[in-house]
């Protein structure tokens, strides 16, 4: 077994590799300034580590900012450097490291189409919680003209269709925002009540302060009726990519059944197709959200890889 050494991870000397590195562990990918940007915002929660260069590996564990005692974590070893227990080394040297940080959870994702990478956190007791896939939509081919009648059907209503931007992207329009991104998160099916967020004034710096918060894309649906924001749907198109990314939709619990769903996310498409100039858009879902599993697919989205988030209890 070929024997390691591990030092901290350096911003200017090993980010650009690191980004590739995650790139290839996530679902979109990460760029060197947008790396930086997320560990100087958050270096006081995250652990990384790097093998040194001839070995080709890292480890990046981050606390959870609304569950303390978890961690998120990342673990890499270079394909040609496999099967050498730098892998074991490196999950041992991040446990222990994550032990000592007073962490009691570890949670991980691995794709779906790897099944070693599954069996390796198996072994080390990961078992699965969640089972998220990605979909996407060709613009090209999509058309939005049958959902006209739907969204003039629901403005009659009494529903209004809007976005930030035409809000103003006021303090109070961010709160109910927020408020109703974190009402529809936590009942969402198969998110089992996590609240996504701290506070409001979390969700404005981790959201609202972002370089890829466009308020343009953050529709929203208001009922004019009682002045209560029913349904949303949020969309961007991230640094370096051909496609937008639809980053959540989701409908007030009081208001599901009612079409809001598809209707928001169409006017957010259009946003995508109109505005940010793509052809393609992506999106996720846990398995257990059917709902809006159903409505993705009646718009035209088809189904990509996905990944299964694993967690550990660490004794």
């Amino acid at each position: 077994m070929k024997t390691i050494h591990l030092r901290p991870a350096e911003p200017e000397r090993d980010f650009g590799e690191l980004a590739a590195w995650f790139s290839s562990l996530e679902d979109e990918p990460t760029t060197e300034p947008g790396l930086k940007e997320e560990y100087e915002k958050y270096r006081q929660r995250i652990i990384a580590k790097v093998a040194e260069d001839e070995q080709g590996g890292f480890y990046w564990a981050m606390r959870n900012k609304v569950e303390p005692e978890r961690m998120s974590v990342y673990l890499f070893v270079r394909p040609e450097q496999r099967g050498q227990g730098i892998g074991r080394q490196l999950y041992e040297a991040m446990t222990q490291a994550a032990t000592a940080a007073q962490a009691k959870k570890l949670r991980v994702s691995v794709w779906d189409t790897s099944p070693e990478c599954r069996a390796f956190a198996e072994r080390r007791g990961f078992t699965e919680l969640r089972h998220h896939f990605a979909m996407a939509l060709d613009l090209d081919a999509f058309d939005d003209r049958p959902y006209d009648a739907i969204i003039a059907s629901l403005e009659s209503e009494g529903f209004q269709f809007t976005s930030m931007e035409a809000l103003g992207n006021t303090e109070d329009a961010q709160r109910k925002l927020y408020f109703l991104n974190d009402s529809v998160c936590i009942t969402t099916p198969g998110a089992e009540g996590e609240h996504p967020w701290v506070s409001f004034e979390d969700f404005q710096k981790s959201v609202c302060q972002t370089a890829w918060y466009k308020p343009g894309g953050q529709m929203v649906v208001i009922d004019t009726a009682t002045g209560d924001w029913a349904a949303m749907s949020a969309i961007t198109r991230l640094e370096g990519n051909d496609y937008a990314y639809n980053l959540f939709t989701g409908v007030d619990v009081r208001y599901r059944g009612r079409k809001l769903g598809q209707a928001v996310k169409v006017t957010a498409l259009r946003y995508a197709r109109e505005v940010l100039k793509v052809q393609k858009v992506h999106t996720h879902h846990n398995m257990k959200n059917l709902p809006m599993i159903a409505i993705d697919r009646k718009l035209g989205y088809v189904q990509m890889p996905g990944t299964f988030l694993m967690e550990k209890v660490l004794e």
